[in-house]
């Protein structure tokens, strides 16, 4: 059962950090993204304390770190994120909504089942991660891009497009943030592998079908793609976990 001192502790950070966040004159998120922003910030908190919370906080600065990267040339190619780069709250749940549900999974599932869920939870974040930073460097750096289902080269922005530079930015990116999850102690040392192989799995599937259906597909929005991409990055990592070990 969730007890209520760490929401309280939740719900008093949280508050601090957006207004800091309000005073700040740039904005990294929307007026919307960043309540939204909160009351994710309060959930995680209220079922993951400290280790979670920090998981989803280094998410949220690295993947607004790597969208800045070459902003200004991505710009002038029109491939740059929307709003100068400020996330909305469909951009907070796009990304964190897996996470979301594997943190309050915790509230109901027994205890000797909480490794798996927060190895889900970190692998979702480290699928996430990676996406973000194979796309923004893919995009600002990359040489030469091909599309996945063909290997046909295409311009830097293309739905299911991949650079060699955004493959291995993404890959180190996941390594890092599944580090961290270790070093929380939210995953063990093998649990860093089940999150680096999620990760990859993901993003490539993300690839696919960003390559095959987005663009055939209206309803399929960045944000569901998001969704799914993490999702599979969780499955994998908590399949992983459960047949060979975490």
């Amino acid at each position: 059962m969730l007890s209520l001192n760490p929401v309280i502790t939740g719900l008093i950070l949280n508050s601090v950090l957006l207004l800091i966040a309000s005073l700040i004159p740039k904005k990294l998120l929307t007026p919307l993204g960043y309540i939204n922003a909160w009351l994710l910030g309060v959930l995680i908190w209220s079922t993951g304390g400290l280790r979670a919370y920090s998981i989803v906080f280094f998410y949220f600065l690295a993947g607004s770190a790597v969208t800045r990267l070459g902003f200004k040339s991505k710009q002038d190619k029109g491939i740059a994120e929307k709003r100068s780069g400020q996330r909305g709250p469909e951009n907070v749940w796009g990304s964190a909504a897996v996470g979301a549900i594997c943190a309050l999974s915790t509230i109901v599932l027994a205890k000797n089942l909480h490794p798996l869920a927060w190895l889900a939870y970190s692998a979702s974040f480290c699928t996430k991660l990676s996406d973000t930073t194979a796309s923004e460097v893919g995009k600002a750096y990359g040489k030469r891009t091909f599309l996945v289902t063909t290997l046909r080269p295409v311009a830097p922005g293309t739905e299911g497009a991949v650079s060699l530079e955004g493959t291995l930015a993404g890959i180190f990116a996941s390594v890092v943030i599944s580090v961290l999850a270790y070093l929380l102690g939210l995953i063990s040392a093998l649990g860093i592998l089940w999150c680096v192989l999620a990760a990859l799995v993901a993003t490539s599937v993300e690839s696919l079908i960003g390559a095959t259906f987005q663009n055939k597909y209206t309803w399929l929005s960045n944000e569901l793609v998001n969704v799914i991409n993490t999702f599979i990055g969780a499955l994998v990592a908590l399949a992983l976990g459960y047949l060979v070990g975490y």
